[in-house]
């Protein structure tokens, strides 16, 4: 089906419930009740809250750093936080959230391809920011965009596009941050993907500006990008806040960090300590994770901890219970394969308080 015919067709049949959709490591979800939408959520980093308020002119880069440190120490969710520091007002903040939600399903009709599953009356998440929409407006509003971006791609062909000044562009030039932004990006040589990036916008809104420099004479396209150039990495970490995304962040950084992932993972179980989601990639993250430590050569089953730290040292440091009662078993003699089977926590927790006393010099490895 279309995305249009199948939003249409759960309008129709007033459906309520969970459609789901992928495209590559991106997942998304609409919610329905009784045939409105209801609500959304991604796991694309661009549509996480930080990416959208920066897009949007709601806050600035040393504002959004300033409250992810907040953040990860309160354990508050970004909007609370940035209420609190006086950088938006609850309504604000409301709007942005609702302004996300729609966008992230307008970004579906941009898609060539993906698969998508409804799961017909199951519940809404808990922390999901409700809002009424008809599909009919929606798909107007997708349909709009789908025809805008073919005529953008007249002039900008592809995500891959670079783009150059051309001479005597500054006599065309406009005020505005965002304009001068992206001329410093196409100064930059930088590909339309990148751009997106770093603008902390989608594909749509990007490719309107680049369109209309083209149109005003101000650009034009110079080449493309190879295929194999990588995504550029985030220069500001985008926290997840809600469960659903605890699961998807964990996911996704799996393979690369699996301390992080299983670090979200147990921050998710805290919060819902029954989410089958959670609960089903804890084994994995935790499998992942002693993998890892024991490919790195830090730390073998074999290997036999020591202690570092004389008695009258231990007392200064701030050792939790759990940690106390694995020191109490490091004697220079066993391995810490030993040490492990007779600890009452999962090995994976196990190995990171060890590892954790190891950096902080407590504990050595012989």
């Amino acid at each position: 089906m279309s995305l249009t015919d199948l939003l249409q067709f759960l309008a129709a049949g007033r459906k309520s419930g969970t459609l789901k959709f992928d495209h590559g490591k991106i997942t998304k979800q609409v919610y329905f009740k009784n045939g409105l939408i209801v609500g959304s959520k991604s796991n694309d980093p661009r549509e996480y809250l930080g990416q959208v308020l920066l897009h949007y002119g709601k806050v600035d880069e040393s504002q959004l750093k300033a409250a992810r440190e907040v953040q990860r120490t309160s354990g508050a969710k970004l909007g609370e936080v940035l209420v609190e520091q006086g950088y938006l007002s609850e309504n604000e903040v409301l709007e942005v959230l609702k302004t996300r939600t729609l966008d992230a399903i307008y970004d579906l009709f941009v898609w060539t391809e993906g698969d998508f599953e409804f799961y017909d009356e199951e519940s809404l998440p808990d922390d999901l920011l409700l809002i009424e929409v008809e599909p009919t407006n929606v798909i107007m509003e997708g349909i709009y965009r789908l025809d805008e971006l073919a005529r953008y791609k007249t002039l900008v062909p592809s995500d891959r596009s670079i783009l150059e000044l051309n001479a005597g562009w500054t006599s065309s030039l406009k005020s505005g941050k965002e304009f001068r932004q992206i001329l410093y990006f196409i100064e930059k040589r930088m590909s339309v993907a990148e751009i997106c990036y770093h603008m902390h916008a989608s594909a749509f809104h990007v490719y309107g500006q680049l369109y209309t420099l083209i149109s005003e004479g101000v650009a034009r396209v110079a080449g493309e990008a190879p295929e194999e150039t990588p995504p550029p990495l985030a220069e500001i970490e985008d926290l997840p806040e809600s469960v659903t995304e605890m699961v998807w962040s964990a996911e996704r950084k799996l393979e690369q960090d699996p301390e992080a992932a299983l670090l979200i993972i147990q921050k998710a179980l805290q919060e819902q300590p029954n989410n089958p989601e959670a609960q089903s990639l804890l084994p994995t993250a935790e499998e992942k994770f002693i993998k890892h430590v024991y490919e790195t050569g830090e730390i073998s089953p074999k290997s036999v901890p020591k202690l570092l730290a004389s008695p009258s040292e231990l007392t200064n440091q701030q050792i939790d219970p759990q940690e106390g009662f694995v020191l109490s078993r490091i004697n220079g003699s066993w391995d810490i394969q030993s040490i492990l089977s007779i600890c009452p926590f999962r090995e994976a927790d196990c190995l990171r308080m060890i590892r954790k006393l190891m950096e902080r010099g407590i504990v050595g490895i012989n």
